[in-house]
């Protein structure tokens, strides 16, 4: 039994992710794609990867099974206080805010860990009385599902410290025993939303005094990135910053940015 696409076939399912997301997947990646697209064949009853992934790309599938694809072949490896260094920074500037209001979005949010890191952050800085809100937003419609229900294993929580474990996380009893609950007032202050980095971004985005771009650049060529970055931009205060996972470059890209710290941008 094959284990692979005919080449033709991955070169047009990546082309065709491509297109969609602006997404490049690697050759390293077949194997991959091959498993998630089998899961998605056999829940659509059809035991033959090949022949699906042809009708993917014949445009016999529905629009929701697409969406479906998508969702299963957007890479979502996400924790909860990744690059701690970037809260650090986040609890300094909250701290230094003024009674405007203090708006921070998660802009690649996967399955939502990284906004509610940031919403423990401004808990504990600006109290939950303060005027603060975040946004999260992801391609993937399912990782948006499954941040708005704000439940992860346990092992996610491994860079939580035990304070906010006990004041913002809930564990799970019964058919949810070795699962955390992110509080009811930490979801209520967060609003996720699906959105592709390379479209046109949703209309109702504030403006934010802080933006996470984290981790998602990686996937997207120079001309890709500095679309996308431009397009955040437009959403960030003008004396906002701009984070960008540590191991993301965003020089030589021709943007209207200055850096102030390894991985943190300013306008300018």
């Amino acid at each position: 039994m094959s284990t692979s696409l005919q080449p033709s076939t991955f070169a047009g399912i990546v082309a065709l992710f491509h297109r969609i997301s602006g997404i490049q997947l690697a050759a390293s990646k077949q194997a991959l794609v091959y498993g998630r697209l089998q899961r998605l064949a056999l829940e659509a009853g059809e035991p033959s990867v090949q022949r699906y992934a042809e009708s993917i790309l014949k445009g016999q599938v529905s629009k929701a099974e697409m969406v479906r694809v998508v969702d299963r072949l957007t890479t979502n490896e996400t924790y909860f206080f990744r690059e701690p260094k970037h809260f650090e920074d986040l609890e300094r500037r909250a701290d230094q805010a003024g009674d405007e209001g203090f708006k921070v979005w998660s802009a690649a949010s996967s399955s939502g860990e990284e906004a509610y890191s940031i919403c423990m952050v401004l808990a504990d800085t600006l109290g939950m009385k303060a005027d603060w809100e975040v946004w999260g937003s992801d391609l993937s419609t399912a990782m948006v599902q499954a941040a708005r229900q704000g439940l992860y294993p346990l092992d996610r929580a491994e860079n939580i410290s035990p304070e906010r474990l006990r004041r913002y996380c809930r564990r799970g009893q019964g058919l949810y025993d070795g699962q955390l609950l992110v509080a009811r007032e930490l979801r209520q202050r967060t609003q996720f939303l699906s959105a592709n980095l390379m479209e046109r971004l949703p209309e109702n985005l504030p403006q934010f005094d802080v933006i996470f771009l984290r981790n998602v650049l990686i996937y997207f060529d120079a001309d890709a990135k500095k679309k996308i970055v431009r397009s955040v931009l437009q959403h960030l205060k003008p004396e906002g910053v701009l984070y960008s996972g540590h191991a993301e470059s965003l020089g030589g890209l021709d943007l209207p940015i200055r850096t102030l710290q390894p991985a943190i941008y300013a306008h300018g």
